[in-house]
């Protein structure tokens, strides 16, 4: 296979990054279930978006992958009218390490599979709050949903969970993507 830049690939990539701004935005949709779902954002975004970070790092290696995905994400903040500092720092932050990682590691396994971590944070805009904006994030859920959900949410989300989550959601990363990995090094290994 081919991974440099070229039309199939380029064209790969637009599914990639469409499937990660959908499936980061079905991430924050979780949400309104409950608001334990809303805390563990990290977690369900490690699970849900690691599969397509990965193999769209594995399908181009070289620059410019990463940026592809966040490019997907910052149009779709842009069309529900939520590209607010809140979403877009985070998102553009976690884009450069990420292929800042990619480029040290010279696209290797194992600089992709951080890579990929690094980009499951995508959501971080909208979860970071209940920590670090509780006030706003508490002013928000008493606006926006049902009676009581807003009190639920401070009640499950004690300062000690937000380590808790980022260590879960970062393991829950590295192992989906290794096991999607693993299947994609089966299938590039050539037949003998």
């Amino acid at each position: 296979m081919n991974n440099k830049w070229n039309r199939k690939n380029a064209l790969w990539m637009l599914l990639y990054a469409a499937l990660y701004a959908v499936v980061t935005a079905a991430v924050c949709v979780t949400g309104s279930i409950h608001p334990i779902f809303f805390v563990c954002y990290q977690i369900t975004a490690g699970l849900l978006l690691s599969p397509i970070i990965i193999l769209a790092f594995r399908r181009i290696q070289a620059p410019g992958a990463a940026v592809c995905l966040f490019l997907g994400m910052l149009l779709l903040l842009f069309i529900i009218n939520d590209a607010v500092m809140w979403h877009v720092v985070p998102l553009i932050v976690i884009t450069v390490l990420a292929e800042a990682v990619r480029g040290m590691t010279k696209y290797s396994w194992s600089g992709d599979t951080i890579a990929a971590v690094l980009m499951s944070f995508s959501s971080f805009g909208y979860y970071g709050q209940i920590w670090f904006n509780r006030a706003y994030t508490y002013e928000c859920a008493v606006e926006e949903m049902p009676a009581g959900y807003g009190d639920t949410l401070m009640s499950v989300s004690p300062a000690w969970t937000f380590p808790v989550v980022v260590i879960i959601g970062i393991i829950m990363s590295i192992l989906i993507s290794n096991v999607f990995m693993k299947k994609q090094k089966a299938i590039e290994k050539p037949k003998s």
